[in-house]
């Protein structure tokens, strides 16, 4: 398309419900797609548009009642934009004003809310983007929008003013959609989609940007260990795709709870991690109560034998014998009947190879030093990714980290030294909607981090393909929400959960290809944005990865992969 030429004319419209533009006569209504970004010029304003809704009209009844037969094109040309024309339906995010003296560009929040945009301008042309107060007047043209519209809205990658990285493309231009990285780590996240659309890609592809431009650490755990070495490309023909260790060797260290399957896949280089049960408290337990089949009374019986053991309060239970359980209960008041079976589910946990009786290394310390030294950790679960184990590890590992964290920022707080800040933590868990749903969130660290969001410096990067699982609250506090195709009514309404003006945006949600398809909306981007997402692949790989490690051989990697490590005093 000519992007000089107007598409269509507004006809009607309102600031709640949108526009409606009639198409001109030489407009393919095939040509307008769900999710396209239009600009409408009106008579002070410029206004940036989503593409929500595309209609087909007729001025009058008789032609539907007698339409022209196939066969008859030139009856077909003589109706087309008279008697039959094209409508489509526009939602106004953005508005800019030309002025004589133009600021800054500012932040503006709607309504308090996680809104539908910051309107703040990812880039540094001199141009206010304010939220749409008022609509175009009547027959404002229509028009595509152009290079220039796509970087003063999202910016470019090389902006040295900000840390933008370049997610993908529109759907009709070759022109790069990037998110502000900074705003972006401020807040938890969320990448969401049902199975196979791509949700593990999307995410690799935001950890490497942040890896590469230095956003934040990051603390993955990899359930299905698609993240830290390599992982399987979806597809007919088997192919394997980079993990974040091959492409930056120097800055990603890759920990596994359980070392013979790491081994069997080829990695290597890995640090062995192992919990211990004096690690595990009540609430630990509460989250796996399922997994487990633990019933109230059992875990009302742990609170017991917490506040008589302690710490070692697993170890002496497992340790007890039933004259020892009944001499506890006579003492304690205890019922005989829930401990024992507290004790007998809680042997499961041996089953576990990463769980100890006692730990003689600070394993969760040295993630820590790894952190604070800025490295990036990715956790492999291997063998050990069923739920059971891989809730119980996540969480614990997650609560002393947050501790660490609080005590750091409390640190910080109180010098104002800027050496004392905390590196900004991003935490990526799947499966999330098992952390984060009403009845657990209250027992699970993630909740905690989702709520206070920037406080203590760490937030969330949740993966789930059933959003509507999770917490509202917690929906509410999720500051950017990348989604790929999702079906389910109940998902999509969770992904606009205290999104203001949401709901003009549900069709284009429902409208996404099942593959490299994405939505875009929140606090990292100034207006929402449907994306082709950006190829993970070698051109990727040579763009984003760490290039200074290009030209060393395996051994050469290795050894400096170790001599990192001995700075670290592993």
């Amino acid at each position: 398309m000519d992007l000089g030429k107007p598409l269509g004319s507004v006809i009607q419209g309102s600031l709640s419900l949108g526009l409606e533009v009639r198409l001109h006569p030489d407009v393919s209504v095939e040509d307008m797609r769900v999710g396209k970004f239009l600009v409408v010029q009106g008579m002070r304003s410029r206004f940036f548009c989503m593409l929500t809704d595309v209609t087909l009209g007729t001025s009058s009844q008789r032609i539907l009642a007698n339409p022209p037969s196939p066969e008859d094109d030139f009856l077909r040309d003589v109706l087309a934009g008279s008697g039959t024309f094209g409508t489509v339906n526009l939602s106004p995010m953005l508005m800019f004003t030309p002025q004589e003296h133009s600021r800054q560009p500012r932040e503006v929040i709607l309504d308090g809310n996680t809104s539908l945009a910051s309107f703040q301008a990812q880039s540094s042309e001199s141009m206010e983007l304010l939220p749409v107060k008022t609509i175009p007047s009547h027959f404002s043209q229509v028009y595509d929008a152009s290079d220039r519209d796509f970087r003063a809205v999202f910016g470019w990658e090389d902006d040295p003013t900000r840390r933008n990285f370049a997610i993908g493309q529109p759907l009709d231009m070759e022109v790069p959609i990037c998110i502000d990285l900074d705003r972006f780590v401020e807040r938890s996240n969320g990448v969401f989609g049902k199975s196979g659309t791509g949700k593990s890609f999307l995410t690799r592809l935001l950890l490497s940007g942040i890896i590469r431009k230095q956003a934040a650490v990051n603390l993955i755990f990899d359930m299905h260990s698609e993240y830290g070495w390599e992982a399987v490309s979806e597809g007919k023909q088997f192919s394997t795709v980079k993990g974040l260790r091959q492409l930056f060797p120097g800055q990603v260290q890759i920990y596994t709870l359980d070392p013979e399957s790491t081994k069997r896949r080829g990695v290597r280089d890995t640090q062995e991690l192992y919990l211990s049960y004096d690690q595990i408290e009540v609430e630990d337990i509460m989250l796996v109560r399922q997994e487990l089949n633990l019933s109230e009374a059992s875990l009302e019986n742990a609170i017991i034998l917490r506040n008589e053991f302690g710490k070692t309060w697993i170890t002496q239970l497992l340790n007890m014998t039933n004259e020892d359980i009944q001499m506890f209960c006579d003492e304690k008041r205890g019922n005989k009947a829930s401990i024992m079976a507290l004790q007998r589910k809680l042997l499961r946990l041996d089953e576990l190879k990463y769980m100890r009786n006692t730990c003689p290394h600070n394993y969760v310390g040295q993630i820590l030093q790894s952190l604070d030294a800025g490295k990036h950790v990715v956790i492999e679960f291997g063998s050990q990714s069923n739920m059971l184990s891989y809730m119980l590890a996540t969480n614990v590992i997650s609560r002393r980290i947050h501790g660490s964290y609080v005590q750091k920022a409390e640190r910080f707080l109180q010098t104002k030294n800027p050496s004392d800040r905390p590196r900004q933590l991003v935490i990526t868990i799947e499966e999330a909607h098992r952390f984060l749903d009403t009845a657990t969130v209250r027992q699970t660290i993630f909740g905690i981090i989702a709520r206070e969001m920037r406080k203590y410096f760490v937030t969330l990067l949740v993966v789930d393909q059933r959003p509507s699982g999770i917490d509202n609250e917690v929906m509410s506090q999720i500051g950017t929400r990348i989604t790929a195709l999702l079906n389910d009514d109940k998902d999509i309404d969770a992904i606009f959960t205290g999104v203001s003006g949401g709901q003009s945006l549900r069709s284009v949600l429902a409208k996404l290809d099942s593959k490299q398809q994405a939505l875009i909306l929140g606090h990292a981007v100034p207006m929402p944005v449907v994306v082709k997402t950006r190829p993970y692949d070698e051109s990727f790989y040579r763009e984003i990865g760490d290039t200074s490690w290009d030209e060393m051989s395996d051994e050469e990697v290795f050894a400096a992969a170790e001599a990192a490590k001995a700075d670290l005093g592993f």
